[in-house]
């Protein structure tokens, strides 16, 4: 058994981080650490846990040695700490947003800060077993990206690594209430979220940083609160080259991911699930793409869609796992999501 410690356990990342890790069968969890709730039981925070673990949280300087450490701890300052948590383990699993950008000159652009860890970027490999399969595979540093991103990326990395797209994108993204994370702050506030159609960041979301790195193409940004918990979907249009219709990019979608376990291509003609739908994804690890062409306009407009918190963090960081100490990928990930919710 892989013995895996979660540091900062309390939140919602964390505590997919550790429902993942105790129904893994190849993985133990050794322990999971909180500041501010050290001493009490892993499901006072995550109810959802009661009758899977006895384990109470600790404070992170009491976790020792251990196979694999995951990283549920905040951006800027995961960073800050890294030293002190790389000789913690033989492999690293970062859920921050501290190692996902190349460029530090990017990263303090958009996180408002100089990185503090600079010298260290190089040596994480990015958290996203379709793309960076090969590199996972020997990894011990791996950094997951972010949920708005990996729905991007995912949706969009097809047309563009086959030269299709001409020109800049705009992501038009909408995210649940959990994105916020555990201690979101007033704003969150079910008063204040309720029926709410909330544009937090009309322009230059950070997270387009991360797709541009990807994808090789300028990306533009917008992002909207809804009416949700979990979930993300992605509208990106872009712009396509001469020549490209809907065959083209039906056939590009279906060559790059027919042997992804955890991406879908859902680009239907009729019904009521035509295009990818977060609802229908909570829980599961799936990650749905699709399109709509206008070859008059040149233009395509690409949909993607995934839990946030699975997909869109713990889950793609155990796919990493399971890419990394060579399990089936599918491995502890089964769950298919539910219909209707």
């Amino acid at each position: 058994m892989i013995r895996v410690a979660v540091v900062g356990g309390a939140g919602y990342i964390g505590g997919e981080l550790i429902r993942l890790v105790l129904h893994h069968p190849h993985l133990e969890l050794a322990a999971a650490t909180s500041s501010s709730l050290a001493g009490r039981r892993l499901d006072s925070p995550h109810p959802n846990l009661r009758g899977r673990t006895d384990l109470a949280f600790v404070a992170a300087e009491e976790v020792g040695h251990c196979d694999v450490l995951m990283l549920a701890t905040p951006h800027r300052t995961t960073m800050t700490a890294m030293t002190t948590y790389l000789p913690r383990a033989d492999v690293l699993v970062d859920l921050s947003a501290d190692f996902r950008l190349r460029d530090p000159e990017r990263y303090a652009q958009y996180y408002g800060v100089p990185h503090a860890a600079a010298e260290l970027i190089d040596t994480f490999v990015p958290g996203l077993p379709e793309s960076h399969r090969k590199e996972l595979r020997d990894a011990d540093r791996i950094t997951v990206p972010g949920c708005m991103a990996t729905a991007a990326i995912l949706a969009l990395h097809p047309l563009a690594a086959a030269g299709l797209i001409d020109g800049p994108v705009q992501v038009d993204a909408r995210t649940g209430s959990s994105g916020s994370g555990f201690a979101a702050g007033s704003a969150n506030l079910h008063a204040e979220r309720s029926g709410a159609l909330r544009l937090f960041a009309p322009l230059s979301h950070r997270h387009e940083a991360e797709i541009a790195q990807s994808i090789g193409t300028a990306v533009r940004m917008t992002a909207t609160g809804v009416e949700a918990v979990r979930g993300v979907q992605v509208v990106c249009h872009a712009p396509l080259g001469e020549g490209v219709d809907e065959p083209l990019v039906r056939a590009t979608f279906r060559n790059a991911y027919a042997d992804e376990p955890f991406v879908r291509v859902v680009a239907e003609r009729r019904g009521a699930h035509r295009l990818p739908d977060p609802k229908i994804l909570a829980g599961s690890n799936y990650c749905d793409v699709g399109f709509a062409v206008d070859s008059a306009r040149r233009t395509a407009v690409v949909v993607g869609a995934l839990d946030n918190l699975v997909k869109g963090g713990a889950g793609n960081a155990v796919q990493c796992l399971n890419v990394r100490f060579g399990w089936p990928e599918r491995t502890g990930l089964e769950f298919a999501g539910l219909h209707p919710v």
